[in-house]
């Protein structure tokens, strides 16, 4: 399946100090390449994987499930552990929840998440009939580019999978379950105005994590996509400064 032009994976090789960043639902590399890019002129190694489904049509995206995206970040996740001493792990939407079940899954093994407007609730009472749905409708309105900055659009999909939707809300709950198991510092962005995914998302999640090292910050000027809206430049800053203060520690300690 061809893979649409700017939706190939990014990877760069840098310090010992690794950053994975992890893409959101009918999204692609695309959203989180910028930020990567960033993170790799700060010296980090950085991988920005393409999700299975993602980044060619919606209808191969109906042919894959959560543990498809899982396994692949997954899999990144462990390669930069073998390459670097230190691995951070960010995302952006649904990738936010992946980088919640990668942190569930490997413990201390994750230095630090970093979640801008992280995805693991949906308030649309619609979606309590996506299981009926997913049979007799493969797709719904789109979700992407969800973006306040003028000239700047996502490159995603247009339509939303529905079955493939169906497969990350069920994902969930067990990314919500385990949300005490989550132990490492979090960086937590969110957009004050977000058309996709509610407030209640980020306040389930940080009031669930047993994290001691939690910082929020809050953009003003951003929607959903604020890897790349008015805020991404905070967004990389922010990250950045992170990053280095939590490698510095380790390494001090």
């Amino acid at each position: 399946m061809p893979v649409l032009p700017g939706a190939e994976p990014y990877a760069h090789d840098g310090s010992d100090v690794g950053v994975l960043l992890i893409h959101g639902f009918s999204g692609n590399p695309q959203s989180m390449r910028p930020w990567g890019e960033h993170l790799a002129e700060a010296g980090f190694t950085v991988r920005v994987p393409r999700l299975p489904g993602h980044g060619t049509t919606w209808q191969e995206m109906n042919r894959t499930r959560w543990q498809d995206w899982y396994a692949v970040a997954d899999r990144e996740f462990r390669e930069l552990r073998e390459r670097c001493s230190h691995v951070f792990v960010g995302g952006l939407s649904m990738g936010g929840s992946l980088a919640l079940a990668i942190a569930e899954e490997h413990g201390p093994r994750v230095s630090g998440l970093v979640l801008v407007n992280p995805a693991v609730k949906f308030n649309d009472w619609r979606l309590r009939l996506i299981p009926v749905l997913k049979y007799v409708m493969p797709s719904a309105a789109p979700i992407g580019s969800d973006i306040k900055k003028p000239g700047v659009t996502e490159l995603a999909y247009e339509r939303a999978a529905v079955h493939a939707a169906h497969s990350q809300f069920v994902a969930w709950r067990t990314v919500v379950r385990d949300l005490p198991e989550v132990t490492q510092p979090v960086l937590l962005l969110r957009s004050t105005e977000d058309h996709v995914v509610p407030a209640a998302s980020s306040e389930l999640i940080l009031s669930q994590i047993s994290s001691q090292d939690v910082t929020e910050i809050l953009l003003h000027e951003s929607y959903h996509v604020a890897t790349l809206d008015n805020d991404a430049p905070r967004i990389f800053e922010e990250s950045v400064a992170f990053i280095e203060r939590l490698s510095s520690e380790r390494l001090s300690s």
